[in-house]
């Protein structure tokens, strides 16, 4: 059985591994992706203590847990993002980070972005995923995910520039 660490290294799943490890190990790094999707820290943290709860109940089913909490939280951060909540104002404008001018404006610009193109670009230059590994964490074709990336980068291009 192989254990994908966050670093995208695989090791044996020890029967000594617990969930508190991976907790340590994964919580900062899925913290910082949810957040690139939904842009609110506050969202995130919630967001991946509801994966980790799911990933407890799951534990003995599970052969490589960072690979299955971070699907948890990429479809959490989807379901969170579908509902719509950025439309309503949900988030706090103190939610924005202070970053260099270009930056800041990049920033806003994929947080403008609709869900379909901001997933698969934060797991693709984020989370450094292969369009076959998105595909299989988003449930579609890798195709598709090659069609997203591509059109998510048109569409930032054109907004920047």
């Amino acid at each position: 059985m192989l254990v994908m660490m966050g670093t995208g290294e695989a090791e044996p799943r020890a029967t000594t591994l617990t969930l508190e490890d991976v907790y340590r190990r994964e919580r900062a790094h899925l913290v910082r992706l949810a957040r690139m999707m939904v842009g609110s820290t506050v969202i995130a943290e919630e967001i991946v203590h509801d994966a980790f709860v799911r990933l407890e109940a799951a534990w003995e089913r599970v052969d490589v847990p960072g690979a299955y909490v971070r699907t948890i939280v990429v479809n959490l951060c989807r379901t969170w993002l579908r509902r719509d909540h950025r439309a309503t104002g949900a988030l706090p404008a103190a939610e924005r980070p202070v970053l260099e001018p270009e930056l800041d404006e990049t920033w806003s610009v994929v947080q403008r972005l609709p869900e379909k193109y901001r997933v698969v670009l934060a797991l693709r230059f984020y989370e450094d995923m292969a369009e076959v590994d998105i595909a299989e964490v988003l449930g579609c074709r890798a195709g598709t995910v090659r069609s997203r990336v591509h059109r998510g980068l048109d569409l930032l291009r054109k907004e920047l520039s």
